[in-house]
C-alpha cells in the first residue's frame, strides 16, 4: 500500500487527492509557478495574460468550464491582453456565454484588439485606475491558398469583425455606427475614459493606506 502523503490532503485546492492541475491550468503565463496556480484555482481566479490566440484561449475556456462545474460562485477573470485573433476570442466568449457562474473580469493592465470581446462577455466588468482599453480592428489572420479560399477567409474575418462590433455596442449602448469608427481609428482610452464610454463598471479604488 502507498498511503497518502501528509501534505496532499484531500480536495486542498479542490482538486482530486494524488492529482494535480495541468501546467498553465489557470494561466497563460508559463512563468506562473505551480503551487500559485493550484492556490488561483482553488480561489476561482483565472489569469489571460498576452495575445489571445488558439492555445491560450483554449487553455483559459477550459478552466472556466471546468470551474463553471464545480459550482456557481463568482470566477475572477483577470486580464492583460493587448491583442488576439479573432477565431480564438470568439472560441473563449462562447465558453463564457455558455457559463452558468458569473465570471466578473478586471483589466489589470491593458486589453485591445479582438480581446476587447472576452472583456465584453463578462457579467461585471473592473478595471485597475491605470489599465488601458484599445478599441482597434485586429490583424486578419494569415492565409494561404487558392483565391476563393482567401476571399472566403476574409468574408469570415469581416463577419467576426462585424460581431464584435456589435457585442461592443450592445454592452456600452453606443452607436454602432460610433463603435465601428472608434475601431477604425485605433481608440485608445484611460480607466475613466472607458467607464464614461461604458466599457468598464466599475474601477477599483486603492486600497485605504
Amino acid at each position: 500500500m502507498n498511503p497518502r502523503m501528509p501534505e496532499d490532503p484531500p480536495s486542498r485546492w479542490g482538486v482530486p487527492p494524488g492529482r494535480s492541475l495541468p501546467q498553465s491550468a489557470t494561466t497563460t503565463d508559463p512563468g506562473v509557478a505551480p503551487w500559485l496556480e493550484e492556490r488561483m484555482f482553488s480561489q476561482r481566479i483565472v489569469l489571460l495574460q498576452g495575445p489571445v490566440v488558439p492555445q491560450a484561449a483554449n487553455r483559459a475556456a477550459a478552466t472556466l468550464l471546468t470551474l463553471d462545474a464545480l459550482g456557481t460562485e463568482p470566477v475572477r477573470l483577470h486580464l492583460n491582453a493587448p491583442q488576439g485573433e479573432l477565431s480564438a476570442v470568439f472560441a473563449l466568449v462562447d465558453a463564457l456565454d455558455v457559463m452558468r457562474a458569473p465570471v466578473h473580469a478586471t483589466v489589470i493592465g491593458e486589453v485591445g484588439g479582438a480581446a476587447i470581446g472576452v472583456y465584453m462577455a463578462a457579467r461585471r466588468r473592473l478595471a485597475y485606475p491605470h489599465a488601458r482599453f484599445r478599441l482597434a480592428e485586429p490583424n486578419a489572420e494569415g492565409v494561404n491558398g487558392t483565391a476563393d479560399e482567401v476571399a472566403a477567409a476574409a468574408g469570415s474575418y469581416l463577419r467576426a469583425l462585424e460581431d464584435l462590433v456589435v457585442r461592443v455596442a450592445q454592452v456600452t449602448g453606443q452607436p454602432r455606427s460610433r463603435v465601428e469608427d472608434d475601431f477604425g481609428a485605433g481608440r485608445i482610452m484611460g480607466a475613466t475614459e472607458a467607464h464614461e464610454y461604458g466599457l468598464v463598471d466599475e474601477i477599483v479604488p486603492p486600497t485605504p493606506r
